[in-house]
């Protein structure tokens, strides 16, 4: 009996890795045929043999590689920036009694019941007062702190991090920096390799907002320069899946290096512990 929930378990998962990977696969045989094969009945679902034309039209059609550095430079920035400052004010909210503390993870928590369609007119309204409209500053000044972040770091220092381990450190002399950048952020690898893929990743993918502030056409993202392949009348699907295909690609590095990292620093926990 236990072979066969064994074997039904292994099967759903199977399956469930089948229908994620699906859509990735169904990119590649877009980016690799015509627009017109992908119209066939039934669908052509073999690879083809134009994926540099598509690829060709791509380049030609839009600044790619342009779009993909200031792209790379909003998200690396805009991760370092969010695994500091979340992770001190995280550290600070879990192990620090102040005044006002629970007031303000209070208020915290709050800003997750606003969306972010709602921010877009003041935050665009204070990035042009401040002068950064159509820079990549407006991308990733108002990103290098977000509510989630300090929750999720907040929530696991609390269990990851001992107070034993603190009081040593005050003991050794450590103020409150010192306690955060020697005791507890060596602790919290596996916790920030999650939050740099989740940061990384979203920053990645942002769409609405810098389509909003980024007026230079010189200083546009990947997602809003790949938008720029859609015509008005007809789209060429097999162009889009094909530049959509090479944005992805450092995602998936991005996502294997770093959740390599992950499992790795939770054995390392898990033999320590």
């Amino acid at each position: 009996m236990s072979r066969v929930r064994t074997l039904a378990a292994h099967g759903v998962l199977i399956l469930g890795v089948l229908v994620s990977v699906f859509p990735f696969y169904w990119m590649i045989v877009l980016a690799t045929n015509t627009t017109g094969d992908t119209f066939r009945f039934p669908p052509k679902l073999t690879l083809g043999p134009r994926l540099f034309e598509n690829l060709g039209r791509v380049f030609g059609n839009i600044d790619f590689f342009g779009s993909m550095l200031n792209t790379v430079i909003v998200a690396t920035v805009t991760t370092v920036l969010v695994l500091f400052f979340d992770s001190l004010a995280a550290f600070a909210f879990a192990k620090f009694d102040f005044p006002g503390r629970r007031v303000l993870f209070v208020v915290l928590l709050g800003t997750f019941m606003i969306p972010a369609q709602l921010n877009a007119i003041p935050q665009f309204v204070v990035v042009s007062q401040l002068g950064w409209a159509g820079s990549l500053n407006a991308l990733i000044v108002p990103a290098a702190a977000n509510a989630f972040g300090i929750f999720w770091m907040r929530q696991y220092i609390e269990g990851a991090v001992p107070e034993e381990l603190l009081d040593a450190g005050r003991l050794d002399g450590c103020g409150f920096f010192r306690l955060y950048w020697h005791v507890a952020l060596p602790v919290l690898r596996p916790a920030l390799a999650f939050l740099g893929i989740f940061t990384f990743i979203t920053a990645w993918n942002d769409y609405l907002w810098p389509l909003v502030v980024l007026v230079d056409p010189g200083h546009l993202t990947l997602q809003v320069a790949l938008s720029q392949l859609n015509s008005v009348h007809s789209t060429d699907y097999s162009m889009v899946m094909a530049g959509t295909l090479v944005a992805v690609l450092p995602l998936i590095v991005v996502f294997v290096l770093g959740a390599r990292n992950f499992v790795a620093d939770l054995v390392k926990g898990a033999v320590r512990g």
